[in-house]
Order: C-alpha cells, then structure tokens, then sequence
C-alpha cells in the first residue's frame, strides 16, 4: 500500500469521498432557506461526493466506485448504529453540557430516514457508475463533462425522490404533492451545483493526471 502515486490517490479521493457523505447524512436534520425554498443542510457536502465519483470513475473504474459505494453505505449505518447507543446512554445530569434533550434533537434520526438515505445513495452510486460508463464507452478520454454531469444529473433525479419518498412519503409525513414539490427543488439545486462543477472536474482530472505522470517519468 502506498507504493505508487495511484494508491495515494485512490485513497485520498476515497477519504475525501467517505467524509462527505458521513458528514451529510448527520448534519441532514438541519433545514435552510434559499430565498422561497426550504432544504436541507445535509446537501451542503453532496457536490464534493459527485466530484469525488466522477474522479474515481474516471482513473479506478466501475469496480473501484462500486466497492467504495458499499463501504461507504456500511460506514452510514455504523455511524449511525453508534448515534443510536449515543441517545441511548443518558447524560450526566448536572455535568454534561448537552443534555439528553439536546442531543436526541441534534442527532436523532428516525429508522425511516436512516434507511431512505442509505437506499437513496446506493441507488443512485450505481445509477451514476452505469451512465458514467455508457456514455464513456461511447466518447472515449473525449467529453468528460458529458459523462461526469450527465451521470449525476440523471443518478440525482432518483436520490431526490427516493430519499423523500422512504423517509417521509411512505411513513405519511407529507403527502405526494409535497413529495413532488420538495423533490423538484432539491434536484434543480443538485443539478444547478453539477453544473458549476464542471471546471472543477476538469481541474480535479488534470492535477490528477499531471500527478500520475510524474511517477511514469520517474520510471
């Protein structure tokens, strides 16, 4: 391990890949407001997890995203199964400085959204490798921005609906008007981030390429 330039690589991207989606899942009960629209905090770290896919489809394969997807997945439900004992175990009354009640409305999750984000993000993981793939078979090293955006573009139309539909839509928190509303919103605005990340992956893949070529011209 760490013997090449490209197991550095692909354990950084994983890092930073596994961070972000950890990190949505347990800020995600926070909700914002963008002008008339109302969402969630936990699609802050979202358009990193796209760039990091893109990127790790682009030199590791769909073996290598596929994998990291499933260990992510299992890392989410570990995370959350420690939240879970967290609540469980009562706070030191008098001593701690987050009590029980605190806590429980910081970190408290119900199963059903625990399990819709964990559906909702292993949907969409291979929903985004396979387009990646389609459209790569297709243009070759050509237009990376064609199957980097389209990939998420079409994996996040089902993330938005799905994590809805299970964590709130099926328990009968909203009805399906709402479920249609609020999803619309949370894809245009997932959509409108892919598409500013567009540069962003072209930099990511050239650092990254300038990088690897360094250790052939070593050789």
């Amino acid at each position: 391990m760490f013997k090449t330039r490209k197991e550095i690589v692909f354990v950084v991207l994983s890092g930073i890949f596994i961070t972000n989606a950890v990190v949505a899942e347990l800020i995600g009960g926070k909700l914002i407001q963008i002008g008339p629209f109302v969402m969630s905090i936990g699609i802050l770290p979202w358009p990193i997890v796209f760039l990091t896919t893109d990127l790790i489809n682009e030199y590791f394969g769909e073996k290598g995203v596929k994998k990291l997807s499933f260990i992510t997945a299992c890392l989410i439900a570990y995370a959350f199964l420690l939240l879970f004992m967290a609540i469980v175990i009562p706070a030191a009354k008098g001593i701690s400085p987050v009590n029980n009640e605190q806590f429980h409305a910081v970190f408290g999750q119900s199963m059903w959204i625990i399990f819709g984000s964990i559906v909702a993000f292993m949907v969409s993981q291979l929903i985004d490798v396979w387009i990646f793939w389609f459209f790569k078979k297709r243009t070759g090293e050509k237009k990376i921005w064609l199957r980097a955006t389209g990939s998420t573009v079409i994996s996040q139309l089902f993330d938005s609906f799905i994590v809805l539909g299970i964590a709130f839509w099926l328990p009968g928190k909203i009805d399906f008007d709402t479920l249609i509303s609020s999803g619309l919103i949370g894809y245009t605005f997932k959509l409108s981030i892919a598409i500013l990340l567009t540069p962003a992956i072209y930099l990511g893949h050239h650092l990254i390429k300038k990088y690897l070529d360094k250790e052939k011209e070593e050789k």
